[in-house]
């Protein structure tokens, strides 16, 4: 199922890379920017978090946080943070069950093989738990900066 502007966000409780608990309810009265990517590590996705943690001090100045979540661990996150020096927040739904919620586990194909996998999409969340604004089938370059532009229009 996919979501999409005025729905509200399904709530969440996902471990982070430092440990913690991250939830919804932890952005309560902040704007909440969601990404969704499929690997740490990995060319695109590392890219994606690189854009989105060097606009994070503009994200902040618009009353915004940002949160990535993938499938990998807490643990591989904290690597993929120190390696790259991100200071984002990233949070591991290894059961999925989040990644389903939000519509992101989607079948993909590469060379022909269907698989199941993260469908890179972002989610804009208004302070009152709404989503604002939803982006599909992300294509990294200029996205973080478009992300940006729409959370600071956003009062």
């Amino acid at each position: 199922m996919k979501l999409g502007a005025g729905v509200a966000a399904p709530s969440f409780a996902l471990p982070g890379d430092a440990g913690a608990k991250i939830t919804l309810k932890n952005f309560k009265d902040r704007k909440l920017v969601l990404y969704f990517y499929p690997k740490d590590d990995t060319s695109g996705c590392t890219k994606e978090a690189i854009d989105f943690n060097r606009l994070k001090g503009e994200f902040e100045k618009a009353g915004a946080a940002i949160v990535g979540v993938s499938p990998d661990s807490p643990a591989s996150h904290a690597k993929f943070k120190a390696k790259h020096g991100l200071e984002l927040e990233l949070a591991s739904d290894e059961t999925k069950a989040m990644l389903e919620a939000y519509g992101v586990w989607a079948e993909k194909s590469m060379y022909g093989r269907k698989y199941m996998g993260v469908e890179r999409t972002t989610f804009l969340i208004e302070r009152d738990g709404t989503i604002a604004q939803v982006w599909n089938k992300v294509k990294v370059p200029g996205h973080a900066e478009a992300v940006l532009a729409a959370a600071q229009a956003l009062k």
